[in-house]
């Protein structure tokens, strides 16, 4: 086995190669041993993917639950495995601090925090606040006996905020406050990605399959982009199959969809090769 400050040794350095890499996100042991087996370099975890398969919505999970979820996430496969940690689960610098300790505990070797809120009536951190969270994360992360990879997020494109030279802003300050990669999910267009690439120093994560957004990873790779996720969009797919199939059931009364099913021997393969 692997121990943790290999895959914490591994996985940054993934962010430095030339070329961006692929960070899939399973929503469970099942789906995290497929995607090692199918050769993927390391993995992340999805909050979405994770509550959408235990029938909750997106933010409702608790820190106890999730922690126990990439926990087991992270001891599926021998591959380094980042966790989607929301907002911290709290507001206080403290309160993020305590939940970069739990998720180092719980295997992970790198996870993101977000500057959203999870209230409508403000659904983005005040800059200062959220400033003082990442360095209470960065804080954390530097007193852990291994390589932990912090990732900085700044929501407001997700919060209709499409405020490109404030996101900058604040992935600028994150950058100084400690983040190792910096990430902006929802922008939506080649250009704004260009310049939040050469607006920072650090490695960029580029989210694809939630706005649309059609660029290949030789593209990205060209703009400087350091590692691509797909959020739940793993998930949100197999559910989307899912539907497509019991609406037929339902409404035709047919079974076609057996036909594009994946076969349980091959599934078992992967399965049994660990």
């Amino acid at each position: 086995m692997r121990t943790q400050k290999e895959k914490g040794e591994e996985f940054r350095l993934l962010h430095q190669r030339e070329r961006a890499f692929v960070l899939p996100n399973p929503w469970d042991v099942g789906t995290a041993r497929m995607l090692a087996h199918m050769g993927f370099e390391a993995l992340a975890t999805t909050s979405a993917g994770y509550a959408f398969s235990v029938g909750q919505k997106d933010g409702t999970v608790g820190r106890a639950a999730m922690m126990e979820h990439v926990a087991r996430i992270a001891s599926a496969t021998e591959l380094p495995v980042s966790g989607d940690l929301e907002n911290g689960f709290g507001d206080s610098p403290e309160m993020v601090a305590e939940t970069i300790r739990m998720a180092a505990e719980a295997g992970l070797v790198g996870g993101s925090i977000e500057d959203a809120t999870g209230r409508p009536e403000q659904p983005i951190y005040g800059i200062e606040q959220a400033i003082e969270r990442i360095e209470a994360a960065a804080e954390a992360v530097r007193a852990l006996p291994f390589r932990f990879t912090l990732t900085a997020r700044a929501e407001n494109f997700l919060y209709g905020r499409e405020d490109l030279k404030d996101t900058i802003h604040r992935l600028r300050t994150y950058q100084e406050a400690g983040a190792d990669v910096l990430y902006a999910p929802g922008i939506t267009t080649k250009e704004e990605i260009a310049a939040v690439v050469i607006s920072v120093d650090r490695p960029v994560n580029v989210l694809m399959g939630l706005s649309g957004l059609e660029l290949n990873m030789d593209e990205l790779s060209e703009m400087g982009v350091k590692r691509v996720s797909v959020g739940s969009a793993l998930s949100r797919a197999a559910l989307g199959t899912f539907l497509s199939a019991a609406k037929e059931m339902r409404g035709r009364g047919t079974f076609k969809f057996t036909k594009r099913a994946a076969s349980s021997q091959g599934i078992e393969e992967m399965f049994g090769a660990g």
